[in-house]
């Protein structure tokens, strides 16, 4: 990361407005503290150890996994945000340990099939409650991973739950309770999960642009019209010019993702020292976040996402591919509740429990559950063996 050097007014040592050990909430289990680490660092170790994290590497941002593999997966963008969290975090004087547990942990509910997946899934469950990537994630982590003996789920705490949870409706915060307290009372979240955040949008945005350049679904042409792409291109060019065209672009990217996370610094630094929060309590009293762009980079930024959304998630190819997916998701969604048999055993032990404490929203919240925790390779292989007779089980 280059950009202006400044000394951090905390460069010693974490600001006082930081997230810690000493002034974390805690637990939903209480826990006798871990030895030769910290709070933070035992929920990232618990999330990397766990299933939903590994499945990650075959669930995808927005190319199939069998379509290359090159392309980003959910688990190489989430250690992309986790590297561009832990570099903003420490030049903020932040926890950087919370923010790689957020960043990890906050893509552990997606379904396969990136957001056509959840798409399809949110419209087979419109009757039962919804489903929300976010909401899953924490639900995820809070009781669908079984690894220990003490507790459901792995007990992270209060702050890295918190910053998982990025939006949430009313209706949903009154029901999970004090980790979502905040959307009720308008307060805000620790600094690290404001952060995550946006090291999210800015590692989407970006590599987003290199795997559509690589597909060629989007081209260097229309790019150029986009300013935060032009201005970096041209630099290269200027810099660089005998670079062959792989080279040029990622030298292009590696400086939009620099220029994004030096204005974020450099703005938020400005906004921190002008609110002047005295602690984490003094950050969430504040009546807007903290961390984020200057009003020219945020323009620039919009613009690339709107660029994004028009030339390569609206194009035919992805719209094929969605298409396909969408209806891999109906099918074993309609399959698994007119049949619960054809789940396996395990989750048909699962789908009754639910069913008996909830009735029939209980059946499609497992079903859900079931269906969300699939990678996708997994998912088409499931719809193969239930609807292909050729195929066996």
């Amino acid at each position: 990361m280059t950009g202006r050097p400044q000394t951090p007014p905390h460069a010693h040592g974490p600001a006082p407005y930081a997230a810690a050990d000493a002034n974390s909430r805690g637990r939903q289990f209480p826990e006798e503290r871990p030895s030769y680490r910290s709070e933070f660092q035992r929920d990232r170790d618990r999330i990397i150890h766990s299933a939903a994290f590994r499945r990650l590497e075959y669930k995808t941002q927005v190319f199939v996994n069998h379509e290359g593999d090159l392309f980003r997966t959910r688990l190489t963008h989430s250690i992309e945000v986790a590297q561009i969290g832990r570099s903003i975090a420490r030049a903020l004087c932040l926890n950087e340990d919370l923010t790689e547990a957020i960043a990890l942990a906050h893509d552990l509910g997606h379904t396969p099939f990136g957001h056509a997946g959840q798409d399809a899934l949110n419209a087979c469950m419109k009757e039962f409650g919804g489903f929300e990537h976010n909401l899953q994630s924490l639900r995820v982590v809070d009781q669908l991973e079984a690894r220990y003996a003490e507790f459901p789920g792995l007990n992270l705490s209060f702050e890295t739950r918190e910053g998982i949870l990025k939006h949430c409706s009313l209706a949903d915060a009154r029901r999970l309770g004090p980790v979502a307290e905040r959307f009720l009372t308008k307060q805000q979240p620790t600094l690290e999960a404001q952060l995550t955040n946006l090291a999210d949008e800015i590692a989407y945005n970006n590599h987003d642009v290199d795997d559509g350049l690589r597909a060629g679904l989007i081209h260097i042409d229309a790019l150029r019209e986009i300013r935060l792409f032009n201005d970096q291109y041209e630099e290269v060019r200027r810099r660089h010019p005998d670079l062959v065209d792989r080279r040029r672009i990622h030298e292009t990217i590696r400086r939009m993702i620099n220029r994004l996370v030096v204005d974020l610094v450099e703005t938020s630094q400005a906004n921190i020292a002008a609110a002047a929060p005295t602690d984490v309590d003094a950050v969430r009293a504040q009546a807007a976040p903290l961390i984020g762009f200057s009003d020219e980079t945020r323009a620039a930024n919009l613009e690339l996402k709107r660029f994004l959304r028009t030339e390569l998630y609206r194009h035919y190819r992805v719209h094929r591919m969605t298409a396909k997916a969408q209806r891999v998701i109906q099918e074993l969604f309609t399959a698994f509740m007119d049949d619960p048999r054809l789940l396996p055993p395990e989750h048909q032990d699962y789908t009754r429990k639910l069913e008996s404490e909830q009735g029939l929203p209980g059946r499609a919240r497992a079903v859900a559950d079931y269906i969300a925790g699939m990678t996708d390779r997994y998912a088409i292989a499931e719809n193969r063996r239930i609807f292909d007779p050729a195929t066996t089980s």
